[in-house]
């Protein structure tokens, strides 16, 4: 054993003084680093896991460059699935994975996104890496699959749900104590640029832009506010259920996220939270009529501290504003590019693609047209309807309770990100938060199988022989 520790030691000393003589002593600093934390997520993948839900919840673009750039997040998810690998071939997972409905569509989503894939390397002359892209993509949808491999108890889903709600809560303590000392958008600025987020001259551009809502690590306030909408009923049932310390973190983060909704003004995100307190109260959820009379008295009082918010929602619904202008334009010029791409434009570039004349498109539907063509669209409704079909709610929610908490903040969570995308496309192929969402869907899809008696389809009456 000691020969082969001496060994094995003697290797890698060679291969990172080999390195040296190639790379920076910081890229080599974090090729050590990055190698240590692959053998300890070959050994324990759920750390991955876990590390994912902190790091894309708080500093979801924050990058990392060893020869090809990516972000911290999607490293981490794709060394999880390493140790997934690794794992699987000692046996470990053994009949874990269950192919069910819901999980056939995706799959079938993922496959035939290797149509348009090609299509898109052929017929779009723009620079872009589309196998990247591609790939990318994939591991973002991917993370479905690992939530019954590496969640398959009640310990496991816990650990996650803290790690998830804890990454939200520093983005939001970091983001609201940036917006209340500066009241400009651009004070993040310098954080991110030292957190190596991509394209800093886009990122000043879109924080000039809006200014006057707040910025977050997620970039765009838009962006942050589907975030929001995603993540803020998952910690109220987490906080409601809970006790101590945990009932604190996920009240926590539902207060101040919230405060980060209004601030980020973000309308569609907003409208798609009240949608979902209405349906909670239509089914009865206890205190969710208090929740909606609570929901309106913090907004008015926000409302009325800060005239930016004021003057966004006063012009939410006219016709008259800007980005409602652009988004009916959008619409209107949308059939041309459907004729224009028929089985989308690939994974190259993102819309509009450059020298067009096309708009893009913000809706979550159209998005998947857009890239991916009709058939791409009607998949991923499959899925959804199959989801739907498993989780929905057999009838009213007399109480809340453990068993149920995380099914139901999960499963809104779900559905308020499906009801943003009537106004904007970031839950359709936006990498990291399109990973969460996925995330989500595994973990309410896996509760709802878990506890047949709240959701799911009604079984079928037996027939009795005379």
């Amino acid at each position: 054993m000691t020969r082969i520790g001496t060994l094995l030691a003697l290797v890698f000393g060679v291969l990172f003084g080999a390195l040296l003589c190639f790379l920076s002593v910081a890229k080599v600093a974090i090729v050590a680093v990055g190698f240590v934390l692959l053998l300890v997520l070959l050994q324990y993948p759920l750390l991955g896991l876990l590390l994912f839900a902190v790091t894309a919840t708080s500093i979801p673009y924050t990058t990392v460059e060893v020869g090809l750039r990516t972000t911290v997040s999607e490293a981490l998810l794709g060394m999880t699935w390493l140790g997934v690998a690794w794992q699987a071939f000692l046996g470990r997972y053994d009949r874990q994975l269950r192919w069910l409905s819901t999980e056939r569509a995706l799959l079938a989503l993922m496959l035939f996104s290797a149509v348009p894939f090609v299509v898109g390397q052929v017929i779009i002359a723009a620079p872009g890496s589309g196998p990247v892209n591609w790939v990318r993509w994939l591991l973002n949808l991917s993370v479905l699959f690992l939530v019954p491999l590496l969640l398959p108890d009640e310990r496991a889903r816990d650990r996650l749900l803290v790690a998830l709600l804890l990454g939200n809560l520093l983005m939001l303590v970091v983001s609201i104590g940036y917006f209340l000392k500066d009241r400009n958008a651009l004070g993040m600025l310098p954080l991110l640029t030292s957190l190596k987020y991509a394209h800093p001259e886009a990122v000043k551009d879109i924080f000039s832009g809006n200014y006057t809502r707040m910025a977050s690590p997620w970039v765009h306030p838009n962006l942050t506010g589907g975030a929001l909408a995603l993540f803020i009923p998952l910690a109220l049932f987490y906080g409601w259920s809970q006790a101590g310390w945990r009932r604190w973190l996920g009240f926590a983060v539902a207060l101040l996220g919230c405060a980060g909704l209004l601030l980020s003004i973000s309308r569609g995100a907003i409208l798609a939270l009240a949608l979902v307190l209405l349906w909670l109260n239509a089914r009865k959820v206890p205190y969710s009529g208090r929740i909606i009379g609570l929901a309106v008295v913090f907004g008015v009082l926000l409302v009325a501290c800060y005239p930016p918010l004021q003057e966004r929602l006063a012009t939410m619904f006219s016709s008259t504003n800007a980005s409602t202008e652009v988004r009916m334009d959008e619409y209107t010029h949308f059939p041309e590019v459907m004729t224009r791409y028929p089985l989308g434009i690939g994974f190259k570039v993102d819309p509009p693609v450059p020298g067009s004349g096309l708009l893009g498109i913000s809706n979550l539907w159209l998005n998947f047209i857009y890239k991916m063509g009709i058939p791409g669209m009607l998949l991923f409704i499959l899925v959804t309807l199959r989801w739907w079909r498993e989780t929905r709610p057999r009838g009213p929610i007399p109480q809340v309770t453990r068993d149920n908490a995380l099914w139901l903040g999960s499963s809104c969570g779900v559905a308020a990100a499906l009801l943003t995308g009537l106004f904007d496309h970031y839950f359709s192929f936006t990498n990291v938060l399109i990973a969460l969402f996925w995330l989500l869907l595994g973990l309410s899809l896996q509760q709802a199988r878990a506890h047949p008696e709240f959701a799911g389809p009604e079984p079928s009456p037996r027939t009795t022989s005379p």
